[in-house]
């Protein structure tokens, strides 16, 4: 069986007004994020993947001199509910900017590219409890 988990994170003039979403202090945009997501592991995850490409649209648009007024990244996945093994994680991202479509491609392709937090994922961690009570 495989569920899907879903969340979207969205800043600028693509943030969320829904009651339900929850916001937080952004370093790249003054009005913060929103963020839309149950709190469940399999949420959070994905939340770390697609908030870390939101931000990097962020700093990579500024580095490549690239205008972004808004970002949205949903991300959504899946896992085996007998073993919990993820069965991957996929991502979409809508940016509002005045660049061009080939100036916003080559953008998004950098991002996928450099983004942290998907990269560790692809790449697979250990994760071990460090201590106990």
């Amino acid at each position: 069986m495989d569920n899907r988990f879903e969340v979207t994170v969205s800043a600028g003039t693509m943030r969320s007004d829904s009651s339900a979403a929850v916001r937080f202090p952004h370093r790249w945009t003054p009005g913060g994020v929103t963020v839309q997501a149950d709190f469940t592991g399999a949420h959070l995850l994905h939340l770390a993947a697609a908030g870390c490409v939101l931000n990097d649209i962020y700093r990579e648009a500024e580095s490549l001199g690239i205008d972004v007024s808004g970002v949205r990244v949903t991300a959504a996945g899946g896992f085996d509910t007998t073993t919990w093994q993820s069965t991957g994680i996929d991502y979409s991202v809508e940016v509002s900017s005045d660049a061009s479509a080939d100036k916003l491609a080559h953008l998004l392709e950098v991002v996928d590219q450099v983004a942290e937090i998907p990269q560790a994922i692809r790449a697979g961690a250990s994760v071990r409890r460090a201590s106990s009570c």
